[in-house]
């Protein structure tokens, strides 16, 4: 609820969304590249430190999760942007390369990837009618799911990951 200055009464602002699709996209690949700083720390910590593993289980457990959460996001913001497959592919494969989410960041600004709101509504793009931007309306329609299937995508593909085992065994 956000109050008028001017009648000081109550407006419902239910419609408003705070976060922006290149908000949202930009914090999550800025926190992708921290976390492979931690990873890499980590790995220095062991294998130049001799700290032990330690280290490297602390920062790579914290990459996986922001990996994961920064893959979800590229194709949700991709679709929603309306991004090619091989779009949202590039931007999922740049959180393979250390500190490469910054400059395809930087890239999709450029080319004005990121601008606009979250399309909500369907508009007279052909694009609207498939399957995925149709599901992709509904759960911005009802935010608490898309939150909710969003965290528990990533918690599911962690658990998933964890029980495989680390990268290298």
């Amino acid at each position: 609820m956000i109050i008028n200055k001017q009648t000081t009464s109550p407006v419902h602002k239910s419609s408003t969304i705070w976060v922006t699709p290149r908000s949202f996209y930009r914090a999550v690949s800025i926190a992708e590249a921290i976390t492979w700083t931690l990873l890499i720390t980590g790995m220095l910590l062991k294998y130049v430190a001799g700290l032990g593993s330690l280290p490297v289980l602390i920062g790579g457990s914290i990459h996986g999760f922001v990996f994961i959460t920064y893959a979800l996001t590229a194709v949700l913001i991709g679709v929603n942007q309306r991004w090619s497959v091989a779009q949202i592919a590039a931007a999922v494969a740049t959180a393979i390369v250390p500190y490469a989410t910054i400059p395809f960041d930087m890239w999709l600004v450029r080319r004005d990837k990121l601008e606009g709101e979250w399309h909500r509504k369907a508009s007279e793009d052909p694009r609207d009618l498939t399957w995925p931007r149709r599901f992709l309306r509904w759960l911005l329609n009802r935010p608490a799911a898309l939150i909710t299937l969003f965290v528990l995508g990533v918690v599911v593909i962690m658990t998933v990951l964890l029980i495989i085992g680390p990268p290298g065994r």
